[in-house]
């Protein structure tokens, strides 16, 4: 037994451990996720979810080296939002969900779940159901897996040659041959299940080397969080495949397919009312529409 199978068995055999491991993740200032490690101490084990949630504190990082603050006043603060088991480490361990505010208690510019979060506590009553398509594209040394790598320099009308045929065998597909990426999907679906993460399903896409997942129906807040966190999990998921995973909505030039972020929503009012469509759908889509292009913009 070497060193680390010595680690891993003293670790797996502990009784008198008392501490848990929260690992903090945050959105950073350029749209990626950032994490890392809160160690928290007197615990006693098993606990559950709310027991570890209770002894979170706000943390906090250097916001220089995130783009999210100045060098010469760089320190952003943590507060935990929403937590989740945590299915790396397994046993008590957390991740949690966290958005960023400044020492004197102010959302940092990149905070956008604070604005989301007081928009939301509005019309609780109306119990908004988000559910949210995520499509993504895995990438191996800089290609789509099932797409050639090469060194060799492409010369001639042998530039094609074992590229992937047109697209059309590849959704939903099975075998070696049209599928690609089936058990980092699997992986990733299984530690969101773990976690507690509200995932609904996954699929392979219309691109060689895409797929998709979904989160949800997840009410008000809560589709944010757990949408987020599934994100998390994909990264570390791939680091473990030595794969990397682009969320790039059109990762590959030309007649093929791009990747979405579809979300599904309704209200309760739009669920349960008689003429929904008429009295309240429409209306909703008429005022969207002026602010259309500048939606559009943004995304």
């Amino acid at each position: 037994m070497n060193a680390l199978e010595k680690l891993k068995a003293n670790i797996e055999n502990d009784t008198q451990a008392n501490y848990v491991m929260a690992e903090y993740v945050w959105i950073d200032g350029f749209g990626g996720l950032r994490s890392k490690t809160k160690v928290i101490t007197g615990v006693t084990l098993p606990a559950s979810i709310d027991a570890v949630k209770s002894r979170l504190p706000v943390w906090n990082f250097d916001g220089s080296s995130t783009g999210q603050a100045p060098g010469e006043d760089s320190e952003v603060c943590l507060k935990p939002r929403a937590v989740f088991r945590d299915p790396f480490r397994g046993g008590s361990n957390v991740m949690v969900m966290a958005d960023c505010y400044t020492p004197a208690g102010e959302p940092i510019p990149t905070n956008t779940r604070a604005a989301a979060a007081e928009a939301f506590e509005k019309m609780p009553a109306e119990e908004p159901w988000f559910g949210i398509e995520q499509e993504y594209t895995l990438f191996k040394d800089g290609t789509p897996l099932g797409w050639p790598r090469s060194a060799a320099r492409s010369m001639g009308p042998c530039v094609q040659l074992g590229y992937p045929g047109p697209q059309g065998p590849y959704y939903c597909s099975a075998g070696a041959d049209v599928c690609f990426g089936r058990p980092i999907s699997d992986d990733h679906m299984h530690a969101c299940l773990y976690a507690g993460i509200n995932i609904s399903g996954t699929n392979a896409e219309v691109m060689p080397g895409q797929w998709e997942y979904q989160v949800g129906p997840c009410v008000g807040i809560d589709s944010g969080d757990h949408m987020w966190m599934s994100r998390y999990i994909m990264l570390r998921i791939t680091e473990g495949h030595d794969v990397t995973v682009s969320w790039d909505p059109k990762p590959i030039p030309g007649d093929w397919n791009g990747a979405g972020c579809h979300t599904n929503y309704s209200t309760k009012s739009m669920r349960e009312k008689d003429n929904a469509y008429e009295t309240i759908m429409k209306p909703m889509l008429d005022n969207m529409a002026k602010k259309h292009m500048e939606h559009i913009a943004l995304y």
